[in-house]
């Protein structure tokens, strides 16, 4: 492949477009590439986010044939085809210009989420008893890159724009993180329930399958997270053991 056609959406949160542009090709390009090859030559004012090019820092999250990736690992050659490729911005949140998004909503939520109280210490020397199970088990949440492709393709978020209801599932990996760790003693139960969400998500596991770090959202972060939540709200039996035994929800 020589050359490719990309369709990029140009605009601001008011009006745009998309703009058609001819890019020339080098071998093992990504969209990454191509999109800087058109701010070089064609549209010095294009404006494209965007820090690592390695896949880790999550700043060049677009759309790609209307698929949320990180434009900085998809080839070009794996989105071409008959047609023009297209490049927009994430649709889930306000537009500031040409693939730029404001995520800013994100880090607003993630501040509100209640932190991590350590219980006392096993040893004098200020260290806990853990088993390798427990350090283990929230490990994989540790990769998020904060890339928010998982909320972008979340249809809570994208479809119906319940930012002000619904944390996403991000911040339930964020929440799994802490509630998944023996030490932490903090109830996130009500939060979870009340201000967060989680009853909205319906596990379509869209959120799993568009994450460029292989975390298991769905299944290991956002189910055990809404059984602990029926388990405390709704099982009265539950309820009726964890009053009489003082049982933690931890575990």
């Amino acid at each position: 492949m020589k050359s490719a056609t990309f369709k990029v959406w140009r605009g601001d949160r008011e009006a745009g477009d998309f703009q058609t542009y001819e890019v020339e090709l080098e071998p093992g390009y990504v969209v990454l590439d191509a999109i800087h090859k058109i701010q070089a030559e064609q549209a010095n004012d294009l404006a494209c986010r965007w820090n690592c090019k390695a896949g880790k820092c999550g700043s060049c999250s677009a759309e790609i044939n209307g698929s949320p990736r990180l434009m900085c690992m998809t080839r070009v050659e794996d989105v071409a085809g008959n047609g023009p490729i297209t490049v927009e911005p994430m649709r889930t949140f306000p537009v500031i210009k040409d693939l730029v998004t404001d995520v800013s909503w994100n880090y607003e939520v993630k501040a509100s989420i209640q932190k991590m109280t350590p219980r006392e210490p096993d040893f004098e020397d200020g260290s806990w008893k853990m088993h390798q199970y427990d350090v283990e088990r929230p490990q994989e949440f540790r990769k998020c890159i904060e890339c928010f492709l998982c909320q972008n393709v979340c249809h809570v978020l994208r479809d119906h724009q319940m930012h002000g209801e619904f944390a996403g599932p991000r911040h339930f990996v964020f929440a799994a993180q802490a509630e998944m760790n023996p030490i932490d003693l903090t109830d996130r139960i009500p939060q979870l329930r009340e201000e967060l969400g989680i009853g909205y998500c319906n596990i379509t596991k869209c959120c799993t399958k568009v994450c460029p770090e292989s975390i298991t959202i769905t299944d290991n972060a956002i189910i055990p997270l809404k059984e602990r939540v029926v388990d405390r709200s709704y099982d009265p039996l539950t309820k009726l053991v964890r009053r009489i035994f003082g049982r933690s929800d931890k575990g």
